[in-house]
């Protein structure tokens, strides 16, 4: 009884005195529950040593920001997204936003937390992406960080491997219900958690970019491009990610609600 008793105590702990959602709805309906066991300075202090050790590297590799036109165009489409982040999360307004665009075919871009971003021509390239299409995939790496889902995968990572072999001793389990508990933990925190995050992050770029005046149609364009490219040549990160297909179709359900944002964005230029 007593061992149960302190099973209970930790899933009850753990559960509950973490749980938050980090931003406002906004019109697409931000406010999942998040589970934080890592602190939201700390992994801002991980964040800003990893990111500029990137940006010194690729400095030193002499493919950072070597085509300024190109620079540019990244970061006047962020910087209007920037503006529209309030929606989400008043603090975000003042974080210390950085752009940097990386000269790699890697067909990528993110957004580190605190708001530090990279895009990788190769994305740019390959997909000859248009303004419009370029914010929504800027948006949507924005978005991950607006929501911190880094910081929630690493508290979700800290709970299966530290907080569930806690569990199962007490549980007096041992390695065998540390085993079970890891594989429950693999279909309700790991592959769940970041089907959710891409989802979230789709849905919330496609509010930043329409309010910022971008065709929020255009990110569905994006992924009908990302479908011809992965039937040439497949690309790793879809296996974990939600389909195209799905996402598309999520995005064509969101439109109702933010093309009116886009639309009176447009009367306001």
């Amino acid at each position: 009884m007593k061992k149960l008793a302190l099973l209970i105590s930790f899933v009850a702990m753990v559960l509950f005195s973490g749980c938050a959602s980090t931003t406002q709805s906004g019109v697409v309906g931000a406010d999942r529950s998040q589970l934080f066991t890592v602190g939201e300075a700390e992994m801002d202090q991980s964040a800003a040593v990893a990111y500029k050790q990137i940006i010194a590297k690729a400095n030193h590799d002499k493919v950072l920001n070597t085509n300024a036109t190109e620079t540019a165009r990244v970061r006047q489409i962020a910087s209007r997204l920037i503006k529209q982040v309030g929606v989400f999360r008043k603090d975000a307004l003042k974080w210390n936003w950085q752009v940097n665009v990386i000269n790699d075919p890697t067909i990528n871009a993110w957004c580190m937390p605190g708001g530090r971003i990279v895009v990788y021509t190769g994305i740019i390239d390959k997909l000859k992406l248009t303004d419009a299409e370029l914010a929504a995939i800027v948006g949507h790496e924005m978005s991950h960080a607006l929501r911190e889902h880094s910081r929630e995968q690493a508290s979700s990572d800290q709970l299966k491997n530290v907080g569930i072999f806690t569990v199962s001793q007490v549980a007096g389990l041992g390695d065998l219900g540390a085993s079970a508990l890891n594989m429950a933990a693999q279909y309700t925190f790991t592959l769940p958690f970041s089907r959710t995050h891409e989802t979230e992050a789709d849905l919330m770029g496609v509010e930043l970019m329409a309010r910022a005046g971008y065709d929020p149609r255009a990110a569905i364009n994006v992924w009908e491009k990302m479908n011809k490219l992965n039937e040439s040549h497949p690309l790793k990160f879809m296996s974990t990610h939600p389909s195209n297909e799905d996402r598309i179709a999520d995005l064509k359900e969101v439109m109702p609600k933010v093309l009116p944002l886009y639309e009176a964005a447009a009367r306001n230029k």
